[in-house]
Formats: C-alpha cells, sequence, structure tokens
C-alpha cells in the first residue's frame, strides 16, 4: 500500500496550505504521529496509517461551521490523487459520519481525541512535559469527565475495538507524540 499517489512530504504541502503553521497543524501531526505508532504495534503500513492521519482534518478550517460537511470537502480536494477508497472512509468515519468497520478506521477514530486529551495532560502535570506523563496520571485524568472535556472519552473508549486496553492504547499514542515532542512544543 505505500505506492501511494501523494507522498508525505506532498500531503503536508497541502495541509500546511489549507490549514496553516497553528495548534491545528500540531493536532493534525500529533494524530499523524499516533497512527504511524499504532500501525507499527498493528504490523501495518506505517506510511499509510501516517498519511491517513496527516489528512484528517484537512479541510477543518472551511468546514468548521458546517460541521456536517466535513471530510467530504477534504475528498473533493484529494480526487486527483486517487486515494484508496479505504483511507477516504477511515477520514469520514473519524467524526462519525460513517460507523467504524474496520481496525484502521477504529484508530482513526480513537486516535483523534486522544491526541488533545494527552497534550492537556502534558499542560496539567508540573513538568508541562508529555514525556512526564505516567499511566496512572493519564487513566485518573481519564476518569474526570471535566478535565479535557472536549476529548470525548466514548472515542478514546474505542480503543477496546483494537483488542487494547485504555492505559495500553494511551501509552501508544504517547509514544507516537513523544517521537515528535519538538514540533509539538512538549
Amino acid at each position: 500500500m505505500s505506492d501511494l499517489m501523494l507522498s508525505r512530504e506532498d500531503a503536508y504541502k497541502l495541509v500546511v496550505a489549507k490549514i496553516g503553521v497553528n495548534n491545528l497543524l500540531k493536532h493534525i501531526l500529533a494524530v499523524e504521529a499516533g497512527m504511524r505508532r499504532l500501525a507499527e504495534y498493528f504490523g501495518e503500513d506505517v506510511e499509510y496509517w501516517g498519511l491517513t492521519g496527516l489528512l484528517h482534518n484537512l479541510d477543518y478550517n472551511e468546514t468548521l461551521k458546517k460541521p456536517e460537511k466535513h471530510t467530504y470537502l477534504a475528498r473533493e480536494w484529494l480526487t486527483e490523487y486517487e486515494l484508496p477508497e479505504e483511507m477516504m472512509r477511515a477520514i469520514h468515519a473519524h467524526p462519525g459520519h460513517v460507523p467504524c468497520e474496520s481496525r484502521f478506521e477504529w484508530a482513526l477514530y480513537a486516535v483523534d481525541p486522544t491526541t488533545g486529551f494527552l497534550v492537556a495532560c502534558a499542560l496539567m502535570h508540573p513538568s508541562k512535559k508529555l514525556a512526564a506523563v505516567d499511566g496512572s496520571f493519564m487513566l485518573r485524568r481519564f476518569a474526570e469527565k471535566r478535565f479535557a472535556a472536549g476529548a470525548t472519552r466514548e472515542n478514546m473508549a474505542a480503543c477496546s475495538n483494537l483488542g487494547l486496553e485504555t492505559e495500553e492504547f494511551l501509552l501508544l499514542v504517547q509514544e507516537g507524540m513523544l517521537r515528535i515532542s519538538d514540533q509539538l512544543g512538549l
């Protein structure tokens, strides 16, 4: 699957052109990193899973006030690249437009809110560093529904559809994000 019509470099340029360099870009890079780490863990195509994470919010700025259009505008923009339907379906599934059916789709669905949750954990930690956040700290915060309330616990708990316990999943996504902690400022 790595013979994609869109390279990571070109996808990144497209994301920056559509999104800009801001906190949303950091979120997108964090999702890419989390997806890459899960792909490694499951023995899947790391580039393919990562590219899907990189593209998942491509149209976010344009569809912010029209959430029902989110991901569908991105599909239009990406038509020329002839990306696999499986990739587009995962992108459509992450905000719940279509039900998740595969491990790949469940991964993106669960990773998306988890990155924001982990950023909030890092910022709440006395060190302000993601590397200092351990599993028990994450689980305590996970149980606090008002903590990082925008990080939908239901989506994050969908990691069970990947055969992962919550703590194991959070640690895997954290590992991915730590690989780019300098880009994330964490």
